[in-house]
């Protein structure tokens, strides 16, 4: 009886797995069968509390999706915590793409499953069914663009604020520069 309940409301990490590749934009409208397909070239590995997944200047090999527990994005050497991602999240897909050095380290926060996704394996998926490698490349290069295209806002905004910081002290320089000039 326990075990019907367990597969009842505790889905089997296949399963969950599958659920959670469904619910990320660049796999959501993917028949069953292409999931499948994708999940059986995925890897799953399991990390403890503050176990390092990747280490920010490590060669980038492939991407993760968070199945469950939560993961920190750390920037080095400050340690510095820019993201905290949750199940359904992923990480790291440009290195599906690019071999470049990870720009940050990440790390689980407590313990996570997480499916890897590495180059050479969507090289070989791109191969053997060359309409399901084209579409997951294309899903992934349109996230790519809107991050950069988010990032790009995000600089903007950043150096609309450097630029108003540096006027206002230019400015507060100025103030007591001027007020010395009139008592003399």
């Amino acid at each position: 009886m326990d075990s019907i309940w367990g597969k009842l409301f505790n889905p089997s990490p296949k399963k969950r797995a599958q659920g959670v590749l469904k619910s990320i934009p660049m796999f959501s409208d993917m028949s069953g069968r292409e999931l499948s397909l994708l999940q059986s070239i995925m890897h799953t590995r399991k990390y403890q509390a503050d176990e390092v997944i990747f280490n920010q200047g490590a060669m980038g090999a492939g991407m993760y999706i968070i199945v469950q527990g939560s993961v920190h994005i750390v920037m080095e050497p400050t340690g510095t915590v820019i993201a905290e991602l949750g199940e359904g999240d992923f990480f790291g897909e440009i290195a599906l793409l690019d071999e470049s050095p990870r720009s940050a380290t990440a790390v689980a926060k407590n313990f996570s499953i997480v499916l890897g996704f590495f180059q050479p394996d969507l090289f070989s998926l791109a191969e053997r069914n060359p309409k399901l490698g084209m579409k997951v490349v294309m899903r992934l290069a349109r996230i790519i663009g809107h991050r950069l295209v988010l990032s790009n806002a995000q600089n903007h905004t950043l150096k609309m604020e450097v630029e108003a910081l540096k006027a206002a002290s230019s400015q507060a320089a100025q103030q007591p520069q001027q007020a010395e000039d009139k008592r003399v």
